[in-house]
């Protein structure tokens, strides 16, 4: 079975990648498309170790978040550029990418990790069971109603629509269809391997996890909440890698069925135009991991 495609939906554009290589695809303000790739140097495909379960999670997060912010910065420069601009600074700095992912890090460890933590210690509640349970609720609820907030907010309404597209484009591709937008468009916003599912079912797995850690002083608490995350969320990584494998599975797409739920309040309906840009990110991702010729990426660009 070939590695399956990723992506994620970027200021007025989508990036896609593979286990070699991504692509980004930006409408800029000309109407017209930008294009750009680079490759992956993983650690996954140098050191063994680094391919075992769990820790897999941990290191395709890490990259994930990298090449997640480096698109990000690519897109919004392609999406500011003015008429008669020939070339854009694309590229963050080794120590900006660092800084952002501290900062993105820090901001969700404090805000669903610690900050649910410390609510509960403040309540009267003595059985382990029972704390774990309540701050697992309250972690939950957090993210849930942060994820229905900034939904809200018209700015990102654009990068949804961008983020159903993706979704489409990698569900036709997935079904073996033809990759044209009006094909594409008729696809599912939905996925099983969604990072929104896999933050969702990182809250849930930590139910789980914390029930080990038990009721320590407020400094352990704290403390158990930010060393055990890679755990938590490698566990999380193998479950939505699974799920992706088995989606013909009725019983497993049940039990994952909030999680896909929840893909509501972040896709949004796409244009065929914004369709139009997943597709050119998915087919040079395609093209860079071998799996289409570039003969067969014109034709499909033209048709």
């Amino acid at each position: 079975m070939s590695a399956p495609i990723g992506g994620q939906a970027v200021l007025e554009g989508v990036m896609m990648r593979g286990p070699s290589n991504w692509a980004l695809a930006v409408r800029k303000p000309n109407g017209q498309i930008a294009e750009l790739n680079r490759p992956i140097a993983s650690p996954m495909a140098r050191h063994r170790i680094f391919r075992l379960p769990i820790i897999r999670g941990v290191v395709a997060l890490g990259e994930a978040l990298g090449i997640g912010f480096r698109a990000l910065a690519i897109s919004a420069n392609y999406a500011a550029q003015e008429d008669g601009d020939d070339e854009v600074e694309t590229e963050l700095s080794r120590g900006a990418i660092i800084f952002a992912f501290l900062l993105a890090i820090g901001f969700a460890i404090a805000l669903f990790k610690v900050t649910p933590a410390l609510i509960t210690a403040w309540l009267p509640i003595d059985q382990t069971g029972a704390f774990v349970l309540v701050e697992g609720v309250i972690r939950v609820s957090l993210f849930i109603v942060y994820i229905a907030l900034i939904s809200l907010l018209p700015d990102l309404r654009r990068v949804f629509q961008y983020h159903g597209a993706e979704h489409k484009a990698i569900n036709a591709f997935e079904a073996g269809d033809e990759l044209e937008p009006e094909r594409v468009q008729s696809y599912s916003l939905i996925h099983p391997r969604c990072g929104t599912a896999f933050l969702l079912w990182v809250m849930v797995i930590a139910i789980f996890v914390f029930a080990f850690v038990g009721q320590p002083p407020w400094y352990w608490l704290i403390a158990s909440r930010i060393l055990l995350l890679p755990v938590i969320a490698g566990l999380a990584y193998e479950l939505i890698r699974f799920a992706g494998r088995h989606t013909d599975n009725r019983f497993l797409m049940t039990v994952l069925a909030p999680g896909l739920w929840l893909q509501r309040l972040t896709t949004r309906q796409p244009t065929l135009e914004q369709v139009e840009v997943s597709i050119r990110a998915l087919q040079e991702v395609l093209r860079l991991e071998g799996r289409i010729t570039p003969e067969e990426r014109r034709v499909e660009v033209m048709a």
